[in-house]
């Protein structure tokens, strides 16, 4: 739904999108709209921690640039999950104004995708979900 359908082709270099600087490149389109992106790993330490950002100019509707991640660290018998976005808005129309209007829905739908990517990953059950904005 967040996407409407369309689909963005994935470039990784030849770390795979694994290792800290390695590179990984999206392009496709939105209702017609060109999207591109070129990210870099700039945190990681498998499988707890990564972290990723845009660099580049990236081709994006509610977003300018970007930066991802997440964490897992041990807490008692289970392990707690913290995913983290920051980005910016585009500073020209449209893309201004739509980043006002569906920025922070884009960014929740990322965070919500990554933590159930992580739920799926390690095959686990979730005790409890916050959402702290």
């Amino acid at each position: 739904m967040m996407m409407m359908g369309s689909r963005m082709s994935i470039d990784v270099d030849a770390d795979g999108g694994s290792a800290i600087g390695s590179k990984v490149r999206m392009q496709g389109s939105m209702i017609g709209i060109p999207l591109s992106l070129e990210e870099v790993i700039t945190e990681r330490r498998a499988p707890y921690k990564k972290v990723w950002e845009t660099i580049g100019t990236p081709k994006l509707q509610a977003m300018a640039h970007y930066r991802m991640g997440f964490e897992i660290s041990p807490e008692g018998d289970s392990s707690l999950l913290r995913v983290l976005i920051d980005y910016s808005l585009p500073s020209t129309a449209p893309g201004s104004w739509l980043g006002r209007l569906l920025g922070g829905v884009d960014a929740l739908w990322c965070i919500n995708r990554m933590a159930d990517d992580a739920v799926r990953h390690f095959n686990v059950s979730i005790k409890s979900s916050k959402h702290i904005i």
